[in-house]
């Protein structure tokens, strides 16, 4: 059992990491400073540190040398970002801004953990969500290196691609809603790349002042403007070896996007202020839930760095075109919220697993995350209701379960008796053409009964055809 130290001098913090890593199978012990640690463990000894960069005393880089060869990996918040990537550069071997997501932790612990080995070891915890207790025995691990939950067709295919993608150094282009979780599959193409032990550079253009963004990402020289009282490094040269990530790279100014440009064409930074270019060896990943091509047509996207960024486009799908995996995402975060509360008896009531399947969920994996976390927090009995949810839907729409995953009765017996709910309605234009033209003025149980089919059956086959269903003044069904 890999053994790892924790040096965090926030209790809070040292405690909640404490328990999500025994939770996972690894042996823990912590510290609140560097001295503390010296002075209670034989640091060389752990098979990793997990230490903040800011501590009392002495900082968390001491470690780095304290250690003699044990990987250290540095938790910094996003405003100190700049230092940790200078932790890195003495040595460090990632960091991870706080506030952390618990699988994004997790993914890094087992990544490194896994680096420091000449060959994976069978019992270690694999990374990301399925090292959370997504995954449970029998099940299919095969995306389990990518360390994403889902199985539904879309996400299988994306799989695919992120596994034939991610060895080469091909910029990539990752479209898809806010929340669906774009910057998962920039780690995971970056995990499973040549370029794993390098860092990863991840940048929300859209988080970073647009006066600032240029010294930010391309650095600066001293005096080059008020204020550039030294020289420093910006995010692309750290990134050097490794990745970057560039999130909501629709947002990034046309100036930016003019350097941008040179790096991707010549392979060479120029520092804001300076005169001389530097070499430096970068792949690109960029994300975006905008329309870039569009942007570039009208003037607001330059698009000769479209087509360079267009090299390879991954499309992430909306949660609500994804079937069942929603269950099995909000299960997992249900797992996740109880463990953080120490509570084992909570689960979805029927009417919130409905909820959950049928909802829109305009925030995807982001807005069903917050939601689970609301309702575990604030329930009082062990069974979470839809209402607790808080999940905006008619749930009267859904009252007809007995369809779900039955065949229809009352009138379609004929249909019943001749198709299987799996094999009905083989005429998908006639099928697509129906709930088209009734969608507007029909719920989705009397669309399943016209139809002859289940409405699990109606649901399965308006993801395939990619047919959304429309918000409308439809009466509830009573």
């Amino acid at each position: 059992m890999p053994h790892i130290l924790i040096v965090e001098d926030e209790t809070i913090i040292r405690s909640a990491l404490r328990r999500l890593l025994e939770r996972n199978q690894y042996q823990v012990s912590e510290a609140g400073s560097v001295q503390e640690a010296q002075e209670r463990f034989t640091i060389p000894t752990f098979d990793l540190i997990v230490s903040d960069l800011r501590l009392p005393g002495a900082p968390g880089t001491e470690l780095i040398k304290l250690g003699q060869g044990t990987p250290v990996l540095i938790m910094t918040s996003y405003a100190s970002l700049r230092s940790a990537v200078d932790s890195m550069k003495m040595g460090a071997v990632d960091y991870i801004a706080k506030p952390f997501d618990h699988d994004e932790m997790l993914q890094a612990v087992a990544r490194i953990l896994r680096d420091r080995q000449s060959t994976p070891a069978s019992g270690e915890p694999v990374a990301g969500k399925v090292a959370n207790g997504a995954a449970k025995p029998g099940t299919d691990n095969s995306n389990g290196e990518i360390g994403i939950i889902g199985s539904c067709p879309p996400m299988q295919d994306l799989y695919g691609k992120i596994r034939k993608v991610a060895p080469t150094d091909s910029n990539v282009l990752i479209q898809g809603e806010s929340g669906t979780g774009k910057e998962l599959v920039a780690r995971a193409l970056h995990n499973l790349s040549k370029r794993a032990k390098a860092p990863m550079i991840s940048v929300n253009c859209a988080a970073i002042p647009e006066s600032l963004i240029e010294s930010e990402l391309f650095g600066h020289e001293k005096g080059a403007f008020t204020g550039a009282s030294a020289g420093r490094a910006g995010l692309v040269e750290a990134a050097d070896g490794g990745t970057l990530f560039l999130d909501e790279i629709g947002e990034l100014p046309l100036e930016a996007q003019a350097r941008l440009l040179r790096v991707l064409q010549e392979g060479e930074i120029r520092r804001v202020g300076s005169v001389q270019s530097q070499k430096v060896d970068v792949r690109l990943i960029a994300a975006t839930h905008r329309d870039l091509k569009s942007l570039a047509k009208v003037g607001q996207f330059r698009e000769d760095l479209y087509y360079r960024l267009h090299v390879i486009a991954l499309k992430l799908p909306a949660l609500r075109e994804r079937g069942a995996d929603v269950n099995e995402i909000a299960n997992a975060f249900l797992a996740r919220q109880s463990a953080r509360i120490n509570r084992t008896d909570l689960k979805f009531a029927p009417d919130a697993e409905q909820a959950i399947r049928h909802y829109s969920w305009p925030g995807n994996v982001r807005e069903l995350e917050n939601a689970v976390e609301r309702a575990v927090i604030l329930s009082e009995s062990p069974e979470i209701s839809a209402e607790l949810l808080g999940i905006d839907i008619e749930l009267s729409d859904l009252e007809d379960d007995e369809f779900i995953g039955l065949a229809p009765q009352q009138g379609n017996s004929a249909a019943n008796n001749s198709h299987e709910p799996t094999e009905d309605l083989s005429l998908e234009d006639y099928f697509q053409h129906f709930v088209l033209e009734h969608q507007d003025h029909m719920t989705e149980t009397e669309l399943a009964r016209k139809l002859g089919v289940s409405r699990k059956c109606l649901w399965e086959r308006r993801q395939r055809l990619g047919i959304p269903r429309r918000k409308t003044g439809v009466a509830s069904e009573s």
